[in-house]
């Protein structure tokens, strides 16, 4: 009797068992969590797209005709680029960008007047793009007729007059052109950074980021040369 009564026990709970199991195996899954992407910014966004660059991997993206037709009606750059406008140095390729990416201003020894500074404050005040990068470039022509100090026909001695008093302080020691420009960039980042009243603000409330940067003609790689935050 008592085994009896132990196997009726036995077969009750093993039933009770096989519910449970049967009623998780039914019961819904709860979805899961879609991962968010990192959010990259600006400075970001360019540096990745400068290393699909350099490895042979651009993506040529927004470049199709939906794009084209998309921009016609209006623009929003993420980033304006301040450069030089050598043939050998075209933004939206060193970058991998497509129509409406960027703001691309480009004179000789990626020098800023007032045109150019203009320019690029309406990209700031009117369209958004809140990142600038100055973008010099190894071997820069501009620079290195300013670095050698001679006098230029026409109109091409305004930029060597502009650029004079950004490399004049560079060593005579190592690289000198290349030292020129990198010093080029970083003092037209500080002139854009601080150039009032449009641009000066828009850094001092935190709301505009200017790096300089350097392209290298012989890797194709950008490499970012300050991009600690200004304020003042």
């Amino acid at each position: 009797m008592q085994t009896k009564v132990l196997t009726t026990l036995f077969l009750f709970l093993a039933a009770c068992a096989n519910a449970g199991s049967a009623r998780e195996s039914h019961s819904p899954q709860q979805p899961q969590q879609p991962q968010q992407a990192a959010v990259q910014s600006p400075l970001d966004e360019l540096l990745a797209g400068n290393q699909r660059f350099v490895a042979g991997q651009s993506r040529h993206p927004h470049q199709d005709a939906a794009r084209r037709a998309e921009t016609a009606q209006g623009q929003h750059p993420f980033a304006v680029i301040v450069g030089c406008a050598d043939s050998r140095v075209p933004p939206e390729i060193v970058f991998d960008c497509g129509l409406g990416d960027l703001f691309v201003v480009r004179v000789a020894g990626d020098v800023c007047e007032d045109a150019a500074l203009g320019s690029i404050e309406y990209a700031v005040e009117h369209l958004g793009a809140h990142t600038i990068v100055v973008l010099g470039h190894e071997r820069c022509g501009a620079v290195e007729a300013t670095v050698k100090g001679g006098e230029l026909p026409g109109h091409m001695r305004a930029f060597t007059a502009a650029i004079a008093p950004n490399v004049r302080a560079v060593g005579e020691s190592g690289d000198k052109l290349d030292a020129a420009v990198r010093a080029n960039a970083l003092a037209i980042k500080n002139q854009i950074a601080t150039c009032a009243p449009i641009l000066a603000e828009f850094v001092h409330k935190g709301e505009l980021k200017v790096v300089a940067a350097r392209y290298d003609l012989d890797t194709g790689k950008v490499e970012v040369l300050d991009d600690a935050p200004q304020k003042h």
